[in-house]
Parts: structure tokens; C-alpha cells; sequence
């Protein structure tokens, strides 16, 4: 089957230097692959992994052992072993991340926010801000709130801008990490439309969803992330 990304033997643990030296193995000899057009939605219990897996994928994380492919500009690469400059231009052109938290920008207005990744990738200014404002607007977020900066903004509103930034570049991959969590009923289903536009455009998408009524309305399957005492 094509992917377009998978894991072989993902492995990663957290060394607590001033607990003398604890080792907390989180992730071991996790394979998986999304497939364009997919989306995958990550399930276990809560601190089974499924944080950290993501946080591996996008790079935050550095893998303990094992293999990250990607598909990247008509070529596999190993995220696992990839330098800094090439974990950038992955994220500006094939890999995107909804994560919980908007990380906001003082005095940065949240159209800029939205239109920024556009930018990156050489989109003019007026069709970045455009795309922007399209997006933000279907995500309900009122006219009068696109020019200011979101620091005052409520959960929900934060989470569209998340929302509307991730979904701006139209990304090979994307990464989706509680993408309806504080937000109301009608932009829940803004969501749901959104991950459907994208697997049809062949994106392969991988999510955490705790609200299962949205995870069963956009996950082709589940994959398991089991606690390492629990793994086989």
C-alpha cells in the first residue's frame, strides 16, 4: 500500500537527569502507515503515547530508535534522522500541526497568523490574506476579530485560528491534536467538513479525538497506541 507517512520500530523514552537518571520508556517498536486520502485516529488510554507519538511525527520529539518516512517533494525521508534545515522546509511545504495551543504573537493579528504559513511558500499577500479570511470566517470567527492580535481571545476562538492555520497550506500530511476540543457544536461540523475536503484532495491526515462522535464522523480506522507494560 502507498503511504504517505509510516513508522518502523518508532521507539522513544524520557531520561529524568535530576532523578538520577530515571529512564521512562513511553513508545516502543510502533509501526504504522497513512495512506494519501486517510485518515487515521490514534486511541489508547490517557499517557499510552499518543501525545508523544505526534510530538515525534512533526519533530518536536526526537525518535529514540526506529524510522519516520515521509513522503517529501517526490522523495522518502527518514523525519528520524533529518537535519534542521530539512525538518523546516518539511514543515513549510508537506507536514502541518494542529496542535491544542495557540502560540500566540504579540501584536501579530490572527489573519497574519492564518496567512503566514501561505507566505512561507510564496504566496502573494493578497491571496494569502484572502485564504485567511475565507477560512476564518467559515470557522465562524466574526470580521471584526481578523485584524487583532488573539491573545485576549476565548479557548474556542484560539482553537479556530489553530484551526484555519493548519488548514491554510493544504499539506500532504497533517497532524491533528484535539482539533475540536473547545469548540461548540456548529464548528465541530466546520471540522469534520474540513478533514473530508482534505482527504479528498489526498492529504493523509493522523488524529487525537477525544470526542468520539466527531473521531468516528472523520477516521477511516484507529490505531492503538498501548502502554509500553501493556504492548506485545
Amino acid at each position: 500500500m502507498s503511504f504517505s507517512i509510516r513508522t518502523e520500530g518508532l521507539a522513544k523514552e524520557f531520561r529524568l537527569f535530576l532523578q538520577g537518571d530515571v529512564r521512562i520508556p513511553v513508545l516502543d517498536a510502533v509501526d504504522f502507515s497513512v495512506a494519501p486520502g486517510e485518515c487515521v485516529a490514534l486511541t489508547g488510554p490517557s499517557g499510552a503515547g499518543k501525545s508523544t507519538l505526534m510530538r515525534c511525527l512533526y519533530g518536536n520529539y526526537g525518535a529514540g530508535s526506529g524510522r519516520i518516512l515521509l513522503r517529501h517533494q517526490g522523495a522518502v525521508v527518514d523525519l528520524a534522522t533529518a537535519d534542521a534545515r530539512l525538518v523546516r522546509e518539511i514543515r513549510r511545504e508537506t507536514l502541518g500541526y494542529v496542535s491544542q495551543f495557540l502560540r500566540v504573537i504579540p501584536r501579530v493579528g490572527a489573519l497574519d497568523i492564518v496567512a503566514e504559513p501561505l507566505r512561507a511558500r510564496g504566496v502573494a499577500e493578497d491571496a494569502a490574506k484572502a485564504r485567511a479570511s475565507a477560512l476564518l470566517t467559515r470557522l465562524n470567527l466574526p470580521s471584526r476579530l481578523h485584524n487583532l492580535p488573539p491573545s485576549t481571545f476565548s479557548g474556542g476562538e484560539q482553537q479556530r485560528i489553530n484551526l484555519a492555520r493548519g488548514f491554510a497550506a493544504d499539506y500532504p500530511v497533517l497532524l491533528l491534536d484535539e482539533p475540536t476540543a473547545s469548540l461548540d457544536p456548529v464548528n465541530r461540523q466546520v471540522v469534520v467538513a474540513l478533514v473530508a475536503e482534505a482527504k479528498a484532495r489526498g492529504a493523509a491526515l493522523i488524529g487525537i479525538f477525544h470526542d468520539t462522535e466527531i473521531r468516528d464522523q472523520v477516521a477511516d480506522r484507529l490505531f492503538e497506541v498501548l502502554p509500553i507494560q501493556d504492548a506485545a
